[in-house]
């Protein structure tokens, strides 16, 4: 296993979806403490938690939902899956902010190609449809790819969603800014540390007095009628709210899922316990994913540099 970073007599290692620019390394330098930590690109998700459980970092920061287009699917199935050995010890949300990028001054009208991140059209659909109807939208690894591969290509009528960050280090032309569907739009990310040992997340904000509890659950009585509202009812008998619930293939049979679900409530605390107790008599498998502070507060991404003309 490789030695992290402060092993090593460095600063502590933070993953998070490069390369540079991209909103995930928004929500990690926006939400640490500034000097406490290295942050290292890696070209995904999945590698980002996979060099977290190979010891190659201290903790990773990853997209878990946005307030538009709902969950991160690949972050919640790592968390089921592969990465069940990681859990969840902070969160961070991001304002996010779109730009329309492209290597040099353009008229929409000229634009016939757009890339950005999968995530994101469906953030930007109303722009997209009305002002670019005639460009098609590929796919990038990240937005900061996105940009990155617009800014160093000589063909014209491409451009790229991404931050103002990214076309500030690629030296990219904001041709349109704000072009999400709506200004209130947030994503919110969840800072991995492997299981058995945690390391506390360096958050600049530690948020309020609300928690949070992450977990998921499934059992083979999902397909008998009221098995769900039986394991709903553990929590609703004990006054405690569930923020969110959804269910994910569990990539078996059809029609086999895992629910996820997050609590207002800290995960220490009697009756989350006694919940859990009762949730375990009902299913299969009852997992607590992470039990954290709620983030209290959006950190915020860059805004353009003022026109100087």
């Amino acid at each position: 296993m490789a030695a992290t970073a402060d092993e090593a007599g460095g600063l502590p290692r933070a993953g998070y979806l490069g390369p540079e620019g991209t909103f995930s390394e928004e929500a990690l330098l926006g939400s640490s403490r500034t000097g406490t930590l290295t942050p290292v690109g890696l070209a995904s998700i999945y590698e980002t938690v996979m060099a977290l459980r190979a010891g190659e970092l201290d903790w990773a920061v990853v997209p878990i939902e946005n307030s538009l287009e709902g969950s991160i699917s690949v972050t919640l199935d790592l968390l089921a899956g592969e990465a069940s050995d990681v859990e969840i010890v902070g969160e961070a949300l991001l304002r996010v902010r779109h730009a329309l990028i492209a290597s040099g001054p353009v008229e929409l009208e000229q634009i016939d190609t757009v890339l950005t991140h999968p995530q994101v059209p469906g953030q930007c659909s109303r722009f997209l449809r009305t002002e670019l109807a005639r460009a098609r939208v590929l796919p990038a690894s990240s937005t900061a790819e996105a940009v990155r591969t617009v800014v160093g290509d000589t063909r014209p009528g491409r451009a790229a969603i991404g931050t103002v960050l990214a076309a500030r280090i690629y030296g990219g032309t904001i041709v349109r800014d704000a072009v999400q569907d709506r200004d209130d739009n947030e994503t919110r990310f969840v800072w991995l540390a492997r299981s058995g040992e945690p390391r506390e997340a360096p958050l600049e904000q530690a948020g309020g007095s609300a928690w949070r509890t992450s977990l998921l659950f499934w059992g083979s009585g999902a397909e008998h009628a009221g098995w769900l509202v039986r394991c709903l009812q553990e929590f609703a008998q004990r006054d405690i709210n569930l923020t969110k619930i959804e269910s994910r293939p569990r990539r078996e049979e059809l029609g086999n899922y895992v629910f996820f679900a997050d609590l207002a409530a800290r995960g220490e605390e009697p009756r989350v316990l006694e919940a859990l107790a009762g949730l375990r008599e009902i299913c299969e498998e009852v997992r607590v994913l992470g039990s954290y502070p709620a983030a209290d507060s959006p950190v915020g991404t860059l805004a353009p540099a003022p026109d100087p003309r």
